[in-house]
């Protein structure tokens, strides 16, 4: 069967990790958030997927490939020009994306699903795919129930007793919220509905495209079916999602690396003394890492490949991205490191008063790291 995944879009609200990284290529648990959903897609009989490119589109292409590492077949849809040897970005909508491909090749001609690129699921997509089938649906949402406080952060999908989809609602006030079953941007479509969507010009499925289908009364369903979902909208979103990961809360996603002592995974070639650092566990902590006696680290954290610590460095349920040397004064509480780049879970940037943080910088610097070994 055919897949699409979205990944065009720039990821503005995961600032600053989407400067240098597509927001699919995020990396959770070691592994960018779109490899989680090519092995879903692979796992369910999805063989053949499109993605559509345009921030950074050589990161995610060079990765990925032609896909043959999950037994699939990807291909890509490059979405922008390049002006004096430089790419620039153009994302044409997420329907817009389908659009173009079937212009190019006719590519979606049966029953096919399109996916966000930026969140990570467990859902059962055959299932899924079986009640789309059984409603005669022209076009399903898979949805989700959320806390009705949660329902402003979400496009509200309402429907009929017997799912049928009969209006939305994007982000509404909890007191004005008709529903609480929110769009996940899991979508299941028939080729026909490609015909809805005009040529050469940006067209988004939830604000436009959804519109037009309930206008014309066609089938237009809710999947509403148990599973879990994270979405990584937001840098605190992305926060989240590794917390649940490494607290084992979505099912079949295992820790990397070699479980050293309960609650500490660690990658080879790491150098740290358990009975001189006090670690509070989950914690990963990554291939060619060193931690100094004296550190303290507090789980669920997570710290990339080539780290460094210094004796009274203090981490408490952050993610450092490869590479991350924090001085002995550095404490970090709820935060995400990336190069040179430190904020909270918010996205806001760490600083030590008034001042810019002295105390993280690169670990490959020559007074760290010299020929891979650590210079103390």
């Amino acid at each position: 069967m055919k897949a699409m995944i979205l990944a065009a879009g720039k990821g503005t609200r995961m600032r600053p990790l989407t400067y240098e990284l597509p927001k699919p290529m995020i990396p959770i648990l070691g592994k960018p958030v779109m490899e989680y959903l090519i092995e879903e897609l692979s796992k369910h009989g999805f063989n053949k997927i499109m993605v559509n490119v345009s921030h950074l589109p050589m990161r995610i292409e060079h990765y990925f490939g032609d896909g043959r590492r999950w037994g699939v077949d990807i291909g890509y849809s490059f979405e922008g020009h390049i002006e004096e040897k430089k790419i620039i970005s153009q994302p044409i909508g997420s329907a817009g994306g389908v659009k173009k491909i079937q212009q190019f090749s006719q590519f979606f001609d049966d029953t096919f699903l399109v996916i966000c690129g930026d969140a990570l699921i467990d859902l059962d997509i055959t299932a899924a795919v079986r009640k789309h089938w059984q409603t005669g649906a022209s076009a399903s949402i898979v949805v989700k129930e959320v806390p009705h406080d949660q329902v402003c952060n979400y496009g509200v999908v309402v429907c009929s007793d017997d799912g049928r989809i009969t209006s939305f609602q994007e982000k509404p006030s909890k007191d004005k919220a008709k529903s609480n079953l929110v769009n996940t941007g899991i979508y299941i479509f028939e080729p026909e509905i490609i015909d809805l969507i005009p040529e050469n010009q940006e067209y988004d499925f939830g604000s436009q495209l959804f519109l037009d289908i309930l206008e014309r009364k066609l089938p237009f369903y809710a999947i509403n079916q148990p599973f879990t979902w994270i979405d990584i909208g937001r840098l605190n979103d992305y926060w989240e999602a590794t917390q649940q990961m490494m607290l084992g809360q979505l099912k079949d996603i295992q820790m990397p690396g070699k479980q050293i002592k309960s609650g500490i995974w660690t990658g080879m070639n790491v150098s740290v003394d358990l009975d001189r650092v006090r670690i509070e566990g989950p914690v990963y902590i990554g291939a060619s890492s060193k931690i100094e006696d004296g550190c303290e680290i507090i789980g669920p954290t997570w710290i990339g490949h080539g780290c460094y610590l210094q004796n009274g460095a203090r981490v408490t349920r952050s993610i450092l991205f490869e590479h991350t040397y924090v001085g002995s004064h550095g404490q970090l509480y709820e935060a995400v490191v990336y190069g040179q780049r430190c904020v909270d879970k918010d996205g806001n940037r760490i600083k030590d008063g008034d001042k810019e943080l002295d105390w993280v910088t690169d670990a490959r610097e020559s007074h760290y790291y010299k020929n891979n070994v650590v210079h103390i």
